[in-house]
C-alpha cells in the first residue's frame, strides 16, 4: 500500500495508505474497502494503522478479486468519534469529528478519481474504528453496501436510518475495554426495525475480537458479496 496525505481546509491533514489494483487501468469498476484502525494505532507515521486486519483484507483482495483498500491514520490526539468510550450509550454528535470529516472528504475524492463500483463500498474498523464504522454508516446510510464494526458502539436510536445497510457485528463476550453491551444494543435495535444485521459474539474473548474475524475468509467473502440497497 502506498503512503499518501490528504488535506482539507479548516480540517487539517490526514495520513493514509491506499492499495489500487493494476486492473484499474482497464477502467473496470472495482469495490472499495475503508478500514478504520483502533486507538493504539493513532499517530503520524502513516504505518501503524496497518497493524490489525489490513494484511488479511489485502491478501483476500489480491487472491479473490480486485478492490481498492484505504486505511487512514487518525492523529494521536484525535478520535474517529469524539465520544466517551466508557459510557454504555452515546448519542451521535451533530457533526463528525475532524478526523472523520477528513475521511469522508478523502472518500469523495477517491470516488471522483477512480472507477469505483459505488454499489460496493464497504467499511470496517476495530475498537475506536468500530465506533467510527457505526458513525460513518449513520451519517451516510445510502453510501455503504456493508459494514463490519468490531468491538465498537453506535447510536442505537438511529438504527432505523441504517436498516438497509448490511451489517455483521463482532465483539468479545469478555471485552474489558469496550463493553459488549455496545454491540448487543446495536444488534437488538437493528433487529427491532427489520435491519439487515447479524451478530457474532466470541465467548470468553477479551478486546481482541478482530484477529479471528479478519482471518476468517467467510467473513470477507460475505462482505464482498454485499450490494448497496436503495
Amino acid at each position: 500500500m502506498t503512503a499518501h496525505t490528504f488535506t482539507l481546509p479548516d480540517a487539517g491533514t490526514l495520513n493514509y495508505r491506499m492499495y489500487v489494483p493494476e486492473s484499474i487501468s482497464s477502467g473496470k469498476k472495482v469495490p472499495l474497502v475503508l478500514f478504520l484502525h483502533g486507538a493504539g494505532e493513532r499517530g503520524d507515521d502513516n504505518l501503524k494503522q496497518l497493524k490489525h486486519g489490513v494484511t488479511n483484507i489485502l491478501n483476500f483482495v489480491q487472491s479473490a478479486g480486485d478492490a481498492i483498500v484505504i486505511a487512514p491514520q487518525c492523529p494521536a490526539d484525535k478520535r474517529w468519534v469524539e465520544v466517551d468510550w466508557n459510557k454504555p450509550t452515546h448519542s451521535m454528535p451533530a457533526e463528525p469529528s475532524l478526523s472523520l470529516k477528513l475521511v469522508l472528504a478523502l472518500l469523495e475524492d477517491v470516488l471522483q478519481k477512480y472507477p469505483v463500483d459505488q454499489n460496493k463500498l464497504y467499511v470496517t474498523g476495530v475498537s475506536m474504528g468500530g465506533y467510527g464504522t457505526w458513525d460513518l454508516i449513520q451519517r451516510r446510510p445510502k453510501l455503504f453496501a456493508a459494514a463490519i464494526p468490531i468491538c465498537g458502539g453506535g447510536d442505537s436510536a438511529l438504527a432505523p436510518m441504517i436498516k438497509n445497510v448490511n451489517v455483521w457485528i463482532f465483539h468479545g463476550g469478555s471485552d474489558s475495554v469496550v463493553p459488549v453491551i455496545r454491540s448487543q444494543d446495536m444488534y437488538q435495535a437493528l433487529k427491532a426495525c427489520g435491519g439487515r444485521v447479524q451478530y457474532t459474539e466470541y465467548p470468553n474473548v477479551d478486546h481482541d475480537s478482530w484477529t479471528r474475524t479478519y482471518a476468517n475468509a467467510d467473513v470477507l467473502k460475505w462482505m464482498f458479496k454485499q450490494t448497496r440497497h436503495p
